[in-house]
């Protein structure tokens, strides 16, 4: 097995980034949903609610994030500090923890392409956003990820997907940090810990889904699928699971194309 994909997506449900390397952290893969967008009362926004945040991409540069609109063709770039940070309080999901603004100038170009006052924020190396102690066992923090810090999904899992559903839907829509190329469909159903080139990661969960899936992150359009077709074969207690959630053991540097190797299964 290969690691045949990695992603991150720096800012919470925006458009993702495909790297060659990455670095791995406890909280996440470096950079992985480190800014958020939130609401006047500092409440995240996703394309759950935003579809057109889809239509945002990302990139890297030196000391800057670029976020480019596919609408009307503009950009703002982003220092990876803030300038003038003001520490606000933000809400993901039930927790709330505390932030920092980015810029005046982000937020303002935002909510311009949200129709909608908006505040970019990101999070400093000093906030505690626990993980999920029923599964992450070690006290892990995470980022502004939906959960947990990792998200790994098999190629053969999407492939199988697709077949049945005769189209041809790209992984990004899942949203992972890893693929894993040469194994059976949902393989990593069974897996407990695993081992990608020197580093362990501890899968602790079955990842649910959402209607973001249903977004084409291409036009920003809702439609039926994957969630129609999933729920007919990969519903367990009410949810439809598709990825599963890991941490990592380790820190360090990870590349695409590294050995993949069980370590444990749950069997």
């Amino acid at each position: 097995m290969t690691l045949s994909e990695i992603w991150i997506y720096p800012v919470k449900s925006l458009a993702g980034i495909r790297l060659s390397e990455a670095e791995v952290q406890s909280r996440g893969l470096r950079f992985d949903r480190r800014w958020m967008i939130v609401d006047e009362e500092g409440v995240f926004l996703t394309q759950r609610t935003f579809s057109k945040m889809a239509l945002i991409d990302v990139t890297l540069e030196s000391n800057t994030i670029r976020l480019h609109s596919r609408t009307d063709k503009s950009f703002i770039d982003i220092p990876l500090q803030p300038e003038h940070p003001l520490e606000i309080s933000v809400k993901v999901w039930d927790d709330v923890v505390p932030a920092l603004t980015v810029s005046k100038t982000a937020d303002e170009w935002l909510s311009k392409q949200l129709e909608k006052q908006v505040t970019l924020v990101v999070m400093p190396d000093s906030t505690k956003r626990k993980a999920d102690p029923k599964y992450a066992k070690n006290d892990e923090n995470v980022s502004f990820a939906d959960g947990f810090p990792y998200l790994i999904i098999s190629q053969a899992a999407l492939d199988n997907l697709n077949r049945k559903i005769d189209s041809d839907l790209e992984m990004k829509r899942f949203r992972p940090n890893f693929v894993i190329s040469g194994t059976e469909p949902h393989a990593e159903d069974n897996w407990s810990l695993l081992q990608i080139g020197d580093i362990e990661f501890e899968i602790v969960k079955p990842c649910a889904r959402c209607v973001l899936t249903t977004i084409d992150p291409e036009t920003g359009i809702k439609g039926a699928e994957p969630l129609k077709t999933l729920a007919g074969y990969r519903r367990v207690n009410n949810k439809i699971m598709f990825g599963q959630n890991a941490v990592a053991k380790q820190n360090g540097l990870i590349r695409q194309d590294a050995l993949v190797s069980v370590l444990k299964t749950s069997e």
